[in-house]
This record gives C-alpha cells, sequence and structure tokens, in this order.
C-alpha cells in the first residue's frame, strides 16, 4: 500500500485523441511522462481501456434520455462521437482503437520504471448486454425464466442463442436497470472463479484496480436487490464475501497489486476489513460541497486506518467538475483540503484546467473549453508543494481553530492541521467560508528561538512571529474568502 499518494484519472478513449485522432496508448509522447514526474502522480488510472461493443451502441446509446445529455454537453456531436458505456464491457480484452496487450505491457513498463502505478477499471457486477461470454459462459450471468422476463422487461432481457434465455439487466438498486448491461450472478460459485480469473489476468498487465460500485457484489447487497430471482433459483448465500476470497487470492500471487474500491452508502469500512487498500470518500466531497465545515471537521477526525485508506476527491468522471460545482475561488480552497489530508489524492483530467463540462461516459469526443490559467497556476503550485516527503512520511494531527475574542466566531470557519517530520512542519489553514476569518492556532514550537519563521508556500511570503505567542495564545490567522495558508516552518 503506497501512503498518501497522488492518483490522476484520465477518460482514455476520449484523452487519447489529444495526441492524434487515431493516437493508441504507444504514441503518448515524452512530454506526457515528464509532466506526470513532474506533478508528482504515483498512480495513473486509465478509465475506459476495456474492449465494448458497437451494438449496443446502436440499440441503447441513442435513448432520449442520453442525446438530451449530449446536446447539452457537445452540441455538434455526430452519430461517430456515441462509443458506448465503458463499463458496458464486451471482455477483459483492451480496447483495439487502443492497442494490444503488448502495448499496455509496454506502458506499464515505461509507467514503472518512473515510478508511477497503472490502475486499470475492474467492473465486478456486470458485462455489456451483448458480451461474448453470455454464449460461452451463461452460467455466470444472472437468469430468470420467461414468465419473470413478460412481468418486467425492464429489468430483464430476451438473448438470442441457440436458445433463448432470459438475463437481468445489471442494477444498483437505488436506480433503474442499466440497460447495455448483463448482471452477473456471485451466488454461483463458478461466476467467483471466472472473476477472480480475470483479476488474475489484470493483475498481470497492471498494477492495481478500481472496482466499480464495489459494494454490489456484497452478499446482503445482492441478496436484497435480487431476492426474488434468487428465491425462484434456489440460489443461496455463499459464506464467505466474494472480495474477501478474490482479493486473498491476488495479493497471495502479488500482495502489491492495488485494490480501490468505488463505494457508497458508508460501506467503506466493510470494504476495507475485506481487504480493500482504498475506498471512495464521497462523503468529504460532498461535505465540502454543502460547505459543512462541521461535518468536516468531525470527519477527519476518523481513526488513521481509515483515513490513509480514503480516496478524496472533489471531481472524477461521475462528479460534476469542480470548477462549475464549486466555482474557481471555493474549489481551490476545495483542492487544498483533499491535497493535504491523509489519504489518495485524486485528481480528474481537466480538472487543473478549469474545466466545466461534465462529459457523459458514452461519448468519444470533448467540447473545446477555456483554460483557465488562474487555476492552471494554482495546481502547479499546489502539486509543487505537496510533491515533499513530509506529506507523504509526515505525521498528520488535525489543529484546533480557537476564537480571538468571544465576539468573533469566524474561527468556526476554520479548517486547520499540520504535518511534522524531521523538526519541520507544514501546517494548513483553509478559510472554508465566503467571510473574511480569523483564528488562533497553538503549534506548540519546540525551539530556543525567541522569534519563529513562516513561509506561505503559496505566496512566498514570510512572517516571523513570537515563538511565545505561537503556542499561547496562539498564531494569529486571517483570511479572506477561500483563502488557505500552508506554512513551512523549521522547528
Amino acid at each position: 500500500m503506497i501512503l498518501n499518494p497522488k492518483m490522476l484519472e484520465v477518460n482514455t478513449r476520449v484523452w487519447i485523441k489529444r495526441f492524434g485522432k487515431d493516437a493508441r496508448i504507444t504514441d503518448l509522447p515524452d512530454e506526457f511522462f515528464e509532466m506526470l514526474q513532474a506533478r508528482g502522480i504515483e498512480i495513473l488510472w486509465l478509465m475506459g481501456i476495456w474492449k465494448t461493443s458497437k451494438a449496443l451502441v446502436e440499440k441503447y446509446g441513442l435513448k432520449p434520455e442520453l442525446v438530451s445529455e449530449y446536446n447539452n454537453t457537445l452540441n455538434d456531436w455526430r452519430r461517430e462521437d456515441v462509443i458506448g458505456s465503458p463499463f458496458a464491457i464486451d471482455d477483459y480484452v483492451i480496447n483495439p482503437s487502443l492497442g494490444s496487450e503488448d502495448d499496455l505491457l509496454w506502458l506499464k513498463e515505461k509507467l514503472n520504471k518512473i515510478g508511477i502505478k497503472l490502475l486499470l477499471d475492474f467492473i465486478p457486477n456486470h458485462f455489456g448486454a451483448d458480451s461474448s461470454l453470455i454464449k460461452s459462459n451463461p452460467g455466470i450471468f444472472l437468469q430468470t425464466d420467461r414468465e419473470s422476463f413478460l412481468k418486467d422487461p425492464y429489468t430483464f432481457y430476451e438473448y438470442e442463442s441457440d436458445k433463448k434465455i432470459y438475463i437481468a439487466h445489471g442494477r444498483d438498486p437505488f436506480f433503474p436497470p442499466w440497460s447495455d448491461t448483463a448482471q452477473l450472478n456471485f451466488f454461483e460459485e463458478s461466476t467467483r472463479n471466472f472473476l477472480i480469473e480475470k483479476l488474475n489476468y489484470i493483475s498481470s498487465v497492471a498494477d492495481g484496480v478500481r472496482c466499480d460500485m464495489a459494494m454490489l457484489p456484497l452478499n446482503n447487497v445482492f441478496q436484497n436487490t435480487w431476492s426474488g430471482v434468487l428465491n425462484k433459483s434456489g440460489c443461496k448465500k455463499p459464506r464467505e464475501e466474494f472480495w474477501q476470497t478474490a482479493i486473498k487470492k491476488i495479493k497471495q500471487k502479488n500482495q502489491d497489486f492495488i485494490f480501490l474500491a468505488e463505494v457508497y452508502w458508508d460501506l467503506e469500512r466493510n470494504l476495507q476489513k475485506l481487504g480493500f487498500d482504498y475506498t471512495y470518500d464521497k462523503t468529504l466531497m460532498d461535505r465540502l460541497g454543502n460547505n459543512d465545515i462541521p461535518g468536516i471537521k468531525a470527519h477527519l477526525h476518523a481513526e488513521k486506518e481509515y483515513q490513509v485508506k480514503s480516496v478524496r476527491f472533489i471531481e472524477n468522471h461521475d462528479e460534476i467538475r469542480a470548477a462549475k460545482k464549486f466555482g474557481i475561488l471555493k474549489s481551490m480552497a476545495a483542492a487544498v483540503v483533499i491535497s493535504t489530508i491523509q489519504g489518495i489524492h485524486l485528481y480528474f483530467d481537466g480538472q487543473f484546467e478549469g474545466r466545466k463540462i461534465k462529459l457523459p461516459v458514452q461519448l468519444g469526443r470533448e467540447p473545446v473549453e477555456k483554460i483557465s490559467n488562474e487555476l492552471l497556476r494554482f495546481y502547479e503550485t499546489l502539486l509543487h508543494i505537496i510533491n515533499n516527503k513530509i506529506f507523504k512520511d509526515g505525521n498528520w494531527v488535525q489543529l484546533f481553530a480557537e476564537q480571538i475574542d468571544k465576539n468573533d466566531n469566524t474561527s468556526e470557519n476554520i479548517l486547520a492541521w499540520q504535518w511534522e517530520l524531521n523538526r519541520e512542519l507544514r501546517v494548513i489553514a483553509v478559510n472554508y467560508s465566503d467571510k473574511i476569518s480569523r483564528c488562533r492556532l497553538k503549534l506548540g514550537i519546540r525551539t530556543g528561538s525567541v522569534r519563529t519563521q513562516f513561509e506561505d508556500l503559496l505566496t512566498n511570503k514570510i512572517y516571523k512571529r513570537s515563538t511565545a505567542e505561537v503556542n499561547d495564545p496562539g498564531l494569529f490567522i486571517e483570511l479572506k474568502e477561500y483563502q488557505s495558508h500552508i506554512f513551512s516552518v523549521k522547528l
């Protein structure tokens, strides 16, 4: 497990076209790898690299609700721009438009040589609705009878092969089924063994997997979602969780292989206990979006084991773009937060440039957007600051922002913490509000010097303060709306 790494996600099928209309992963220029190194990226997640089906695009990719999204996103979109969901795959074979297995191994080797891990998708819940695996391995899919299909053709569909079979579409129990997918049956041992073999293959071409909707295979979740079908077919709940078995088997072969879970519904700790190295932390993103400052502070009080396994983000391919949702100033404050606490720091391609348009994953072409030079400069500075071993190996402690006097309660708006390593401190203070806020931070500076120097790495300004005052009543902080300090302090 890597401590507090920085991870970049790219929407591979769209992003690759920036390097040429028909570019493949072997066409990536040296400048790209140099950029990753300069920004301190330690994990590259290539989202959407697996083979999909063109037939699914014709059948499911032009539904009215999707066309409406395309119109709102890319007003000049054409039929050939619709390439289908990267989460309705045919099989775990690299998309021929991106390269070959040898190309993938080339990329992994090139990344590993410069200290970067390669992360790929694992989609445990389903395959595409017309996956070739339905013919070769029909028993791994969740099947029902004709009667159930006729009663609910929205949830189930008829698959034509040598003989008709009726398969469930994949689904999240709180939303309608994904009509372009075929649901797997996690109460069948053959399904579990099949998926473990797929994971075994991925572990030979990548350094880890981001597991899509990783809570859906959990025994209780799967049973509650599909109880009617399971009761009718007589399938029984397995004694062990799928992830417990799968992660154990893959880790026996490669202990360093990364398992990262997309997970919601307060099931993050459950999946960590089953062996996941990292789990999504959407709770923090939502609290940052809602300016829930007490909630953010409470959230960061969780035990260290949970914190270091949490994936911190303010945008990804599923979420509204940060520059759009938060606005420029607030997005910078939120970025300082997620970048200077424990856990994985996840950034999405386009976040640094301030892209505002959320692209549907079914589209293969992105709109042209104006770059925010202000945001780009900010992220270049921030990434440079946190590309320091103190943010990886140091000891992280949340600080209490104290009122400057009884008539000023703006200290409640300030989030603060510090990192300490080898007689150095990094002190972070973020005013997460739209008003000027003040507080005092008691730092406990252990030095014989009468005065202590604070260098704000975000602005390069230097402040010299009485050491006695810094320790009690505390370092005085005053920040304008959504402004931050990242102080470097020698002890």
